[in-house]
């Protein structure tokens, strides 16, 4: 292929394979549907790699095809931003096991001409990052200037020096962790357990009818409220009431309506969930993040995930984040200073809890572009 047909945006390839995954399946053919930005230097020293979260894309700086809402990272990504196409070559790819574009429960499976469903493998965070050196490989990059990932994609981000300790170079973890926790997959499970009851979801099977509807948007509020903080929603939402209309003081409805602001918000972000996203492929991926450990991968011990790396760090952490508070990030640290990895660390203080690494944050892109920088 060309550089033309290989590069820019909205690209998939279909790369033959096999992929051998953690559960011990032999995926084959891989489809990967990624974006790329900027132009690759002749050397091949530029190529950043960007790691999306749970339910993240590949359209991370340019305007999502179904809702029309700018790039997830576009405050991070774009002229004299931390991460400059001008400079920089970017890559992002949708994570395997996702909906959209790469291998995964609603792509076709090729012994049977239908969609996957319930029968595609169950999937890790590190087959995740296997499946993106393939597409590196298919790109014609060797080495990674640097991986950048926040929330599952600093899981991808930690993963990549571990599987592939000489392929980069720098790396920036951002509120992320190095494994889930009992309560990360607690919240999850609720999820699962809610697609799972929706009638709709079919064990599974429900392609070409109804989706899950209900049942995803239930698991997306449940997730969404981890997000957030409580001083973040207090200041949003309080116990302020719903005007309607006749009641635009905000009466209570004695009933089971959305009476609470906040109630109209979680549903609101259930509904508009749903027209973008695969209820199976929420099932996957929060298994693989659920699964991910990275002591367990080599031998209980974090600091011989990062042994074998030459590679920097950079980590960062808000201090309302309590999906993946900061002691999850003073506990990595201190497994890369045990290995001997250079890291920097910092926490940042931000009234929107995990969801920061996301929003306007000038100090997080303070810290992301003078880490990059650094490595010249």
């Amino acid at each position: 292929m060309s550089d033309h047909d290989r590069f820019g945006l909205s690209r998939q390839v279909t790369l033959p394979g096999p992929l051998r995954l953690d559960g011990g399946v032999l995926l084959s053919p891989v489809e990967i549907a990624y974006e790329t930005y900027g132009t690759l230097a002749p050397d091949g020293g530029n190529a950043i790699l960007i790691c999306h979260a749970l339910t993240g894309d590949q359209h991370v700086a340019s305007a999502h095809p179904r809702t029309g809402k700018p790039g997830w990272w576009a405050r991070m990504i774009g002229p004299g931003k931390p991460i400059d196409p001008a400079r920089d070559f970017v890559i992002c790819s949708n994570v395997l096991g996702s909906c959209m574009g790469s291998s995964g429960p609603a792509s076709v499976n090729p012994a049977t001409g239908r969609p996957w469903g319930m029968a595609f493998p169950v999937i890790t965070i590190r087959d995740m990052v296997r499946a993106q050196a393939m597409l590196l490989d298919h790109l014609g990059v060797d080495r990674l200037k640097a991986v950048v990932g926040g929330s599952m994609g600093g899981m991808q981000a930690l993963s990549w020096p571990a599987t592939f300790p000489d392929r980069v170079d720098a790396v920036v973890v951002i509120a992320s962790t190095a494994r889930h926790t009992a309560q990360n997959i607690a919240f999850h499970e609720v999820g699962r357990q809610a697609i799972m009851a929706d009638p709709k979801w079919r064990d599974g099977d429900y392609y070409g009818e109804e989706p899950p509807a209900a049942g995803l948007a239930v698991a997306r509020m449940a997730a969404h409220i981890t997000y957030l903080s409580e001083a973040g929603l207090t200041e949003k939402f309080g116990r302020r009431l719903q005007a309607r209309p006749g009641k635009e003081d905000g009466a209570k409805s004695f009933g089971f309506d959305a009476d609470f602001q906040v109630e109209s918000y979680l549903r609101h972000q259930g509904l508009s969930f749903v027209d973008r996203f695969d209820a199976n492929s929420y099932l996957y991926i929060t298994r693989a993040m659920d699964y991910f450990d990275l002591a367990e991968e080599h031998g209980g011990l974090l600091a011989n995930a990062f042994r074998a790396t030459g590679a920097r760090f950079c980590l960062v952490s808000f201090d309302t984040d309590w999906l993946y508070p900061t002691a999850e990030s003073r506990s990595i640290v201190q497994a890369l200073n045990a290995a001997g990895a250079p890291v920097s660390f910092v926490e940042l203080s931000s009234p929107y809890g995990h969801d920061a690494f996301l929003l306007d944050a000038p100090e997080m892109n303070r810290v992301v572009d003078g880490f990059l920088k650094g490595g010249r």
